[in-house]
């Protein structure tokens, strides 16, 4: 676990900017991915979008995965085509989501997600429609669907290591962001500024978190320097969204270090705030029973075995009930026998 904080302890100065309009070019020679390492229909879709006349890339987790010698779980196409035009390339193909607008393409029981490529958000609020795009008082986005170019969505990627987009045509990976740097170095980096980026969403703090936990990687310095003071922006999240990123951060088989790692940068409180209290009172007791669960948890998805999420809230919830039983018996309840 040291290695993974080891990179931000030291004094910061401002983070520099990693993305460039032109990207490095590597070509099939320069790097390990190969066309039939990925989902068939993925390469299909890009070589259908790109025969139609647009641009299409196989972009973010799965690139970065292969890079790594991992087995994506999922994959994910970017490109010049808005949604609509791409459900009319796909009778399969069906648009969702309001606050982020994708296409889902449906082969039997597998889905590749489609993406339009994303623009920066306007900063002038006149600039602003709120159709496509906007912002709550505090900078976090709550729609967004402004639409752009390849080098603007590379900007709009959250980490550099995500902003990789690999051609299976002509086998090429363009990378805008230094993420091969960052993989070999095994970092996880903000793209642009991390202050305003989390602000933008708050929800990159837990994905920092869940990407160098299951990834070993350490969070590059200035990436976690803000993390601390933003983590109450959390609490403004609806319930539904971190109820989803809670499961990813803690069914991912690697909740043990998650757990240390969000104690640490103090993004357990505002998801579990009694229970955090809890280990501020108790903490030999509640890091233990907490730790041990979670243990557990990692051994039985390597195992194959089933997890559930009744099991994993138990585990993150119980330590705080000794502490309200307490309290309602104080108002009258009977001691439970």
């Amino acid at each position: 676990m040291k290695k993974l904080f080891q990179s931000f302890r030291s004094p910061l100065r401002k983070p520099q900017q990693h993305t460039r309009t032109t990207p490095e070019v590597l070509n099939s020679s320069q790097h390990s991915l190969q066309r039939s390492q990925f989902s068939r229909y993925a390469v299909n879709i890009v070589e259908r979008l790109q025969n139609a006349g647009y641009q299409a890339y196989l972009v973010g987790g799965c690139v970065r995965d292969m890079m790594l010698n991992i087995t994506p779980k999922d994959f994910d196409v970017a490109t010049s085509a808005t949604p609509e035009q791409v459900r009319a390339e796909f009778r399969n193909a069906r648009i969702i989501g309001r606050r982020f607008k994708l296409v889902h393409i449906h082969f039997g029981r597998e889905i590749i997600e489609v993406a339009t490529f994303r623009a920066n958000h306007p900063q002038d609020d006149e600039e602003e429609d709120s159709n496509q795009s906007s912002r709550n008082e505090s900078g976090r986005i709550l729609r967004d669907n402004v639409y752009g170019t390849l080098e603007e969505d590379a900007q709009r990627r959250d980490f550099t290591i995500n902003a990789l987009y690999y051609d299976p045509v002509s086998e090429r990976v363009l990378d805008y962001a230094n993420g091969v740097h960052d993989i070999r170095n095994r970092l996880i980096r903000l793209i642009g500024d991390p202050e305003q980026r989390y602000k933008e969403d708050p929800v990159r703090m837990l994905r920092a978190v869940r990407f160098a936990a299951k990834l070993d990687f350490g969070i590059e310095k200035h990436s976690a320097q803000p993390i601390r003071s933003l983590a109450p922006m959390l609490r403004d999240i609806p319930s539904a969204r971190l109820f989803e990123e809670v499961l990813k951060l803690f069914l991912s088989g690697h909740a043990a270090p998650t757990f240390e790692m969000l104690v640490d940068l103090e993004l357990f409180e505002p998801l579990f705030p009694a229970s955090s209290k809890a280990l501020e009172y108790n903490p030999t007791y509640t890091h233990t029973l907490i730790s041990n669960a979670l243990i557990n948890t990692d051994l039985r998805i390597k195992q194959n075995k089933p997890v559930t999420p009744a099991f994993l809230f138990a585990a993150l919830l119980w330590p705080a009930l000794p502490a309200k039983v307490l309290r309602a018996q104080e108002r009258g309840m009977p001691p439970i026998a």
